[in-house]
């Protein structure tokens, strides 16, 4: 079997090792004779793997004792409608810092639940190359959270380091970068992120909040829609997404066997580097259009000399097995998706060919 250069925005790349051990285990988990799939969410079998992947994720990102974790479903699009209905009581507001389109689409659904204010956007038009800085945030000391997206999927930019937004709960969306280099869960109040970059499939989202936010939510909304309600039954108020739960729970032990995140960090770090620094030594040829200070290491997004230059790249190279290079049909031009799970050597093979064809071109 032949596995492609998957460049995909995500669903993305998994590890082969988190692949391999699901297909192994598929017909028979444990010795039990039957799928993983299959076992009932309130048996013994997913319990043991629900509460691994819950484990793991608390040592692989040193989240605090004052913390719960949480998995839950309706991916981070339903977290935009969550945080405000859970966190924005009457009365209040909260501040929203604009960076690309799922910061906007956050804002918007926000608006249906209360009262919200921008603290600070970079659009540029339609666009947005970069995120704000520290001194451009016009924050309201007395506002219910502030709320943030660490990467911009679509745009291809990234905080490379977090808001002081003071004594503010800072609620931050991780989605698309969520897992790729260690960091302090105290900064922040609550942190979502949709597991289908870097963790796991579509499927399950994770949600880490400090527990006296959860308490002091919201009780007159929806139980369902209760921070609260999943973390008295630990993420098992309802069926959860089993299968998606025990492949997160796959990928997350090969994180940690690799080396945990440092190791993850390095390894996305150099993979960003050989990318940037093969456009920037093409610069004739391949342009990026994000200020450098605030480039993704995530998703590199870059333009060639013309729309149909591009298209003739990206099929050129899916003929090559590089697959999942179109940028998003909001931006057009070209996205290089570089999660945890995407190794240098698919970039080596991506870098070879920006070489060849810019010299045809």
């Amino acid at each position: 079997m032949t596995r492609v250069h998957n460049f995909n925005a995500g669903p993305a790349a998994l590890p082969l090792a988190a692949l391999e051990r699901a297909q192994r285990e598929m017909l028979d988990f444990e010795g039990t004779g039957m799928s993983i799939i299959e076992h009932s969410h309130r048996g013994k079998a997913f319990e043991g793997v629900h509460n691994e992947a819950l484990g793991l994720l608390r040592e692989l990102l040193a989240i605090p004792d004052d913390y719960h974790v949480l998995f839950l479903q309706g991916g981070a699009s339903q977290q935009f409608a969550m945080v405000p209905m859970n966190l924005l009581p009457q009365g209040r507001s909260a501040d929203y810092v604009l960076t690309g389109n799922w910061s906007e689409k956050a804002y918007e659904e926000a608006q249906r639940v209360g009262t919200v204010r921008v603290a600070a956007t970079t659009a540029e038009g339609k666009r947005y190359t970069r995120v704000p800085r520290q001194d451009e945030l016009q924050l309201d000391p007395n506002a219910a959270y502030v709320h943030m997206t660490t990467n911009n999927t679509l745009f291809g930019t990234q905080w490379h380091s977090y808001p002081d937004v003071g004594s503010v709960p800072l609620v931050a969306d991780m989605s698309s970068d969520f897992l790729w280099r260690p960091i302090d869960v105290s900064k922040f109040a609550l942190i979502y992120a949709g597991a289908q970059k870097n963790i796991g499939p579509s499927g399950v989202t994770v949600v880490i909040a400090r527990k006296d936010l959860v308490a002091g939510g919201r009780k007159d909304i929806p139980k369902i829609f209760q921070y609260a309600t999943f973390a008295e039954n630990n993420s098992l108020y309802n069926t959860p997404p089993t299968f998606a739960i025990y492949l997160v729970r796959n990928v997350l032990a090969v994180t940690k066997e690799l080396g945990g995140l440092a190791e993850i960090e390095r390894r996305n770090r150099e993979k960003a580097s050989v990318l940037y620094g093969a456009i920037d030594a093409m610069a004739d040829f391949y342009r990026a259009p994000v200020s450098k200070e605030s480039r993704s290491t995530m998703n590199v997004v870059f333009r060639l000399p013309t729309e149909e230059l591009e298209k003739q790249f990206i099929a050129e190279a899916a003929k090559k097995g590089m697959v999942g290079l179109a940028g998003h049909r909001l931006t057009g031009g070209v996205r290089v998706s570089l999660y945890n799970a995407v190794p240098l050597s698919s970039v080596q093979v991506l870098v070879d060919f920006m070489k060849e064809f810019a010299k045809r071109g």
